[in-house]
């Protein structure tokens, strides 16, 4: 079998994403990437538009969010000031309306591979979905582009058959995350179960640098913990790469982040 090595099976989450603990960061698009030594960009938190894909365009792959998370000026009931915070739009519309975006903008930017759907169940269940309602987004998505790939996020607390139930063969590619870091020693469990309702579909592993649960880095062993499992997995054929969540944590959890950037270096 041949070696892969773990640069080149790689995705980075890039963009600005200003509600999570840790501020602003000074990576920006596809800047988080180049840093971990990849290649491949998973584009949120910002408008699908030429002049981002431009920015993009010396990466091999692209895939760009299709449950859009938007910038949003709150007002503090108590003091009366104005923050910028995220909202995540996911109504089918929205959806609709940016797969076929992105399927004309990749007519012209080769390196645009797909489209992804982030805390794809939760909506789904939110907008009151079915499977015949949501296939739509994977026919706009490849309207003037068959090739373009769909992309869903899957949590580990979702691997239930039936919540995906009519909706197993829609996606092209799932990318599964484990929320809680604590869980991670179930990871072999998971990906089996994974497996066995996406029988059909490549599977990317999700990997955190900030656990949301916790509101601080993933502990360095569970960290570790994982990487040596994605460095299995994909050896084994398991899995068909990995994503790091993100480019624009890394100056907020510097010491993690250059861990990971040393074992994908290494391996």
């Amino acid at each position: 079998m041949s070696y892969t090595r773990l640069r080149d099976v790689g995705w980075a989450w890039d963009g600005q994403a200003l509600d999570y603990p840790c501020g602003t960061s000074i990576f920006g698009l596809g800047e988080g990437a180049r840093w971990f030594g990849l290649t491949r960009v998973c584009a949120m938190f910002h408008p699908n538009t030429r002049l981002a894909l431009e920015k993009l365009a010396v990466f091999d792959e692209v895939i760009c969010d299709i449950s859009k998370w938007d910038f949003k000026w709150v007002r503090d009931v108590d003091d009366g000031r104005f923050s910028l915070r995220l909202e995540h739009h996911g109504t089918l519309a929205r959806k609709l309306r940016e797969a076929d975006n992105l399927s004309r903008l990749s007519l012209e930017f080769p390196n645009l591979t797909g489209g992804f759907d982030d805390d794809l169940l939760g909506k789904v269940r939110a907008e009151g979905l079915t499977p015949e309602q949501y296939a739509g987004v994977g026919v706009a998505l490849k309207r003037h582009n068959p090739a373009l790939q769909h992309w869903g996020v899957v949590y580990a607390h979702e691997l239930d058959p039936e919540d995906w139930r009519g909706f197993e063969s829609i996606l092209d590619v799932v990318n599964l995350w484990v929320w809680k870091s604590e869980d991670l020693v179930h990871l072999d469990r998971y990906v089996a179960r994974a497996r066995a309702i996406f029988p059909n579909q490549p599977i990317v592993l999700g990997c955190y640098l900030h656990d949301f649960t916790l509101g601080t880095a993933v502990p360095m062993d569970r960290l570790r913990f994982q990487w040596e499992k994605v460095a299995r997995y994909v050896a084994d054929g398991l899995i068909a790469g990995y994503s790091i969540l993100g480019g624009f944590l890394i100056d907020a959890h510097e010491t993690e982040a250059r861990w990971v950037r040393d074992f994908i270096a290494a391996h």
